[in-house]
């Protein structure tokens, strides 16, 4: 018992012993490094000396490191400090340790290192150890009364150009109209008012301009920017007094609507923008892509800003903390053929319709147009309140990208069928149907339900004349034929429910549902729920001029060209069977393309129109349809829609597509 005593008394010694053990200036330090890698400022401020806290408060300590690691956009931190093995007791109420410190910033890595002093004090009866901080904690150099500044040289966003050089997007000049207020004197009410009206503005924003917080009386205020084709404007605006302009640096569009959609545009990045781009190199004055090309690669465009961090001292001197130099961004060579592209949206003419162009053995992307279109200067500018709501109300919807959508392709797709059915063997060249009269279905379990071809030829229907004709009948008997597998089958083989691997972002065609005869019968020739988009369209065409190989649409010039998307899509001996049955559709008088017919330039193509309606009966729009190429040495073909052509049907497309060709 008196030995369990004596150990018991031994035990409380050793605790009493650890509990009053004299504190260690490493364990302070430990303490203060592991607490600034958290960024707890507030707790790091505890552990300073009397003398320290007695030349800085805890909220300017802590705004200070905050401020700082806000903007220089610290991260990463990451501070060191090696505790001593076996330290001595030291010999005075004083010790120096050795610390690191390294971090990412706006302006690349900081790296640096540097003593901290401890000393040993009372505070509230209890020796402790202290840091004895001061400003160089935060920075080495930054001594007191020094402050760090930042300065950028802004990098200059890459061009976007055509395949021979000319500019889609590029870095030019605009008018920036603004007023200098000390000018305006006792007329300034007038002068807004004129000028609100010149510039179709609200006076409310040249007000709120004006009483910007930064504003003197002597400075140059903005108010809007003006293409320097509205050089008449400009210049009349000068005789307002007080107004005048000058030419700033801007996005410029050389070929405004025409390209609008592909390219689309830049404009201020707004607070949410920035948000979701934290950390990779965005400040809130930027511009970014706002829609088209300009979006999709706005950070292979935009560049790295160079950065460069000072402390700039007391005495005068400075030292750069960090230095990031400018990186412009990446200009971007298109496919493109910007005449081409000139072409096809002038042809559309304010029309609703899209359009694209590819080489056919390269799958170059030469032309690609939504119409109608927009003015991207105007929305990169700053296009008005009125100028908004006339875009966005207009029926025809200038602001919808039709080249990226997909629709009802027609009768364009019965050359896909009319393939599919070669290669299963459901389809023979040679037999013909007999049909008479307009109409058709499969049975009486169709109910009112008829499939209706536009003539009837008054003769049989072979594969020639199905395309030749355009008929309906045929290739709805042709689908039954294959049935829904191997149509649904054959068509993802052309490229169906998949996503086209393409610079753009474009909905992938679709083969819709046709698990019920009506269904499967239309889907046959392009109704029912098929939808193509214009450039898959286009490039399904290309294994009746390449043996049978589904050639790769590529917008960017440095791709690989005439690359196969889908090999040996149908054999050679289809494929030159289908291509010379589309050249007859346009040489021949009987074929519904024969309107593109052009002497010395032999085409080949198929036209289509697709029906729009809620139920069978009803009268509903229609769009057109025209997919033709040259023959000779194939260099060109082209894929048009054109929307509500009930009136004239597909020749109106036909028409466009052989204007293009002809010139």
């Amino acid at each position: 018992m008196k030995k369990l005593y004596y150990a018991f008394i031994l035990i409380m010694l050793l605790i009493l012993t650890a509990c009053n053990k004299a504190p260690e200036p490493a364990d302070t330090m430990t303490q203060y490094i592991n607490l600034w890698n958290k960024q707890k400022f507030a707790s790091m401020y505890e552990l300073l000396s009397t003398q320290a806290q007695k030349s800085i408060s805890k909220e300017d300590f802590v705004n200070r490191y905050e401020k700082y690691y806000k903007d220089l956009e610290i991260a990463e931190l990451k501070a060191t400090f090696k505790k001593p093995e076996n330290e001595e007791k030291p010999k005075e109420d004083k010790v120096t340790y050795p610390f690191s410190a390294s971090m990412n910033s706006i302006a690349g890595e900081i790296a640096f290192d540097h003593q901290a002093t401890l000393i040993k004090e009372e505070k509230n009866n209890e020796e402790r150890w202290t840091i004895d901080w001061n400003t160089t904690y935060i920075f080495p150099d930054l001594e007191e009364g020094a402050k760090i500044s930042l300065s950028t040289v802004t990098a200059k966003r890459g061009e976007i150009i055509d395949r021979t050089g000319q500019g889609l997007a590029v870095n030019g000049q605009v008018y920036e109209v603004g007023i200098v207020p000390a000018e305006m004197g006792e007329q300034k009410e007038e002068i807004i008012t004129q000028l609100s009206t010149q510039l179709g503005i609200t006076t409310e924003k040249i007000n709120n301009a004006l009483n910007a917080s930064w504003v003197k009386p002597e400075y140059f205020v903005p108010i809007k920017k003006l293409p320097l084709e509205e050089r008449e404007l400009a210049a009349s605006l000068t005789t307002i007094p007080s107004v005048n302009t000058k030419q700033v640096a801007a996005r410029v569009y050389p070929m405004k609507e025409a390209a609008a959609h592909l390219i689309g545009y830049v404009g201020p990045i707004t607070a949410e923008e920035l948000e979701k781009r934290e950390g990779k190199g965005y400040t809130a004055n930027d511009s970014i892509g706002k829609r088209g090309l300009e979006q999709v690669l706005d950070e292979r465009l935009k560049g790295e800003n160079g950065v460069t961090i000072k402390i700039n001292k007391a005495d005068g001197t400075e030292t750069v903390l960090a230095e990031k130099e400018v990186k412009d961004g990446e200009n971007v060579q298109l496919t493109i053929d910007a005449a081409l592209q000139t072409k096809l949206f002038g042809q559309l003419a304010d029309q609703a319709g899209t359009a694209a162009a590819l080489h056919p053995k390269t799958g170059e992307t030469l032309g690609l147009v939504s119409s109608p279109s927009f003015d991207p200067n105007l929305l990169s500018l700053g296009a008005t309140a009125e100028q908004w709501t006339a875009l966005q109300d207009n029926p025809l919807k200038p602001l919808l990208n039709r080249f990226s959508a997909t629709y009802a392709p027609g009768s364009v797709i019965k050359p896909l069928t009319a393939a599919i059915g070669l290669k299963e063997g459901t389809l023979d060249p040679a037999a013909a149907i007999q049909v008479t009269g307009l109409q058709w279905q499969k049975d009486s379990s169709w109910g009112n339900y008829y499939v209706t071809r536009v003539t009837d030829p008054g003769t049989s229907v072979d594969l020639e004349k199905s395309l030749l004709y355009s008929d309906n009948i045929y290739y709805a008997q042709a689908a039954l034929a294959l049935g829904k597998d191997k149509l649904a089958d054959g068509l993802k083989g052309f490229g169906f429910e998949e996503e086209i691997e393409y610079l753009f972002p474009l909905q992938p065609s679709k083969t819709g549902p046709m698990d019920r005869d009506i269904l499967l019968a239309d889907s046959g020739y392009g109704q029912a729920q098929v939808e193509m988009n214009i450039l898959h369209l286009a490039a399904t065409y290309t294994p009746f001029i390449n043996s049978g190989k589904l050639i790769k649409p590529t917008l960017l010039i440095q791709n690989e060209l005439g690359k196969a998307w889908k090999q040996n899509v149908i054999s050679e001996e289809q494929a030159a069977h289908i291509h010379a049955i589309l050249q007859k559709v346009v040489n021949d008088p009987r074929g519904t393309a024969h309107r593109a017919y052009i002497p010395g330039m032999p085409l080949a193509g198929k036209t289509g129109t697709a029906e729009l309606k809620a139920k069978q009966g009803e009268k509903g729009t229609e769009n057109g349809w025209f997919v033709a190429y040259n023959t000779e040495n194939p260099s060109l073909l082209i894929a048009m829609m054109v929307e509500g052509v009930q009136e004239t049907g597909s020749s109106v497309v036909v028409e466009k597509v052989r204007n293009i060709f002809a010139q």
